[in-house]
């Protein structure tokens, strides 16, 4: 069926788009739940070309976004939601269709709620204190998601900054105080799996839990070595899936 045909159109925007676990994931839905609806990848290398597609699909009711347009998207933004405002980036659009061509758009941050629906379950109280390795956009929504479940996260990057410790800083104390290492960097992911961050492994215990927000493969290299000294261990794969369930909960929410 050509694209005006469905009731109801999803897709992602992004440049370049190799590969999209949302576009299989959410074809699969509609298919085997008989839902009229359809997901397309929209690649468009101008984030000025948004608004095209929204005119050319006027059946289109939601969006996720992926990289670079995360912060480029914000300025087209009738509204955000409180923690896509706090962290900054937007990867979930809610179309708001009103009466004739009023149409409002929302941003929301499904990174935050996958991270944190993931990781709350597993949570112990003793675990209050997180190191986040990596400073980029999914570090910004894994700092919120911690926040949020009351963690105290910090940043650790390659080079110290004001309120970052930098790896050479990971002493036994600093490992000792923070129970949660979460990995927010694409050290390790396939193919290249014999990378890992540096951080000091032998410092780790049962009482750690260590993060990985990559899933190909399904053990890193980070995760290996954490296991190895005894510390809880999971990847990024079921906050994928916990991503798509708020983006399809996020659009069909009234």
């Amino acid at each position: 069926m050509a694209p005006h045909q469905y009731a109801r159109l999803y897709g992602l925007i992004g440049y370049p788009l190799i590969h999209s676990f949302s576009e299989n994931y959410f074809n699969q839905k509609f298919e085997s739940e008989h839902i009229d609806a359809h997901y397309i990848n929209y690649e468009i290398p101008d984030i000025g070309d948004l608004m095209e597609i929204v005119a050319e699909y006027p059946n289109l009711h939601g969006l996720n976004v992926t990289i670079p347009y995360k912060e480029q998207v914000i300025p087209y933004m009738d509204e955000m939601d409180e923690d896509a405002a706090k962290i900054g980036a937007v990867n979930v659009i809610k179309f708001i269709r009103g009466a004739g061509d009023d149409l409002r758009f929302k941003g929301y941050n499904s990174d935050v709620i996958g991270f944190t629906d993931s990781l709350a379950p597993i949570l112990k109280p003793n675990q209050k204190k997180a190191l986040i390795l990596g400073t980029g956009g999914a570090a910004k929504a894994v700092r919120q998601g911690l926040i949020n479940l009351e963690v105290e996260p910090t940043y650790v990057s390659r080079t110290p900054r004001e309120g970052m410790l930098a790896y050479s800083q990971l002493t036994s104390e600093v490992m000792a105080d923070h129970l949660i290492i979460v990995n927010t960097t694409p050290l390790g992911m396939y193919p290249k799996i014999d990378a890992c961050p540096d951080i000091p492994y032998h410092l780790l215990t049962p009482e750690h839990l260590c993060y990985d927000l990559l899933y190909n493969p399904d053990e890193t290299l980070f995760m290996k070595k954490a296991a190895e000294h005894g510390a809880e261990v999971k990847n990024g794969l079921e906050m994928l899936l916990l991503q798509a369930f708020a983006a399809w909960k996020i659009w069909n929410e009234k």
